[in-house]
């Protein structure tokens, strides 16, 4: 899709979702993108999703949210409240965790995507209802010019005779 940013950031693009945007994303196709990232063999203490925000009809904001690996999940201060908090348990709830956020990201850009081509849609309606008035008053123009013609034709060879 982007050949140049693949050529100058190829080392940083660990992997690429070619069927994923087609259709309206589904929590399957979130859950797939996560286990894809977290069984990828890449260890991070923390990143970050980027998406669109949907605010209006013509604009949205590009935003960030916070993707936290399970050590950061386990360290975290609130985690000690819970009595039975084992290794599996911790892992589920990060993979769920990171799979809504993804799925969430998805929906949002999704929805800015689609608010994008109703925008650019009006646009090109607006822009072909003007073609069609300007090509009507030529049409009318050119058809009135030929009919003008026609009876100064018509009325010259009269008063000829």
């Amino acid at each position: 899709m982007y050949p140049l940013c693949e050529v100058q950031h190829g080392s940083k693009i660990l992997m690429t979702f070619s069927d994923v945007g087609k259709k309206p994303p589904t929590f399957n196709d979130a859950s797939e993108v996560a286990n894809q990232i977290m069984n990828c063999g890449f260890d991070f203490e923390r990143g970050s999703v980027y998406y669109n925000v949907y605010k209006s009809v013509v604009s949205y904001k590009t935003t960030t949210l916070p993707i936290h690996s399970m050590s950061a999940v386990t360290k975290a201060k609130n985690m000690g409240m819970y009595d039975s908090v084992d290794d599996e348990l911790l892992r589920s709830y990060s993979e769920f965790q990171f799979a809504s956020l993804i799925y969430y990201a998805m929906k949002e850009a999704a929805t800015s995507e689609q608010s994008s081509r109703m925008t650019a849609m009006d646009g090109a309606s607006k822009n072909a209802g003007e073609m069609i008035d300007k090509l009507t008053l030529t049409y009318n123009r050119t058809r009135q010019a030929v009919i003008t013609r026609e009876l100064i034709e018509i009325i010259s060879g009269a008063a000829a005779v």
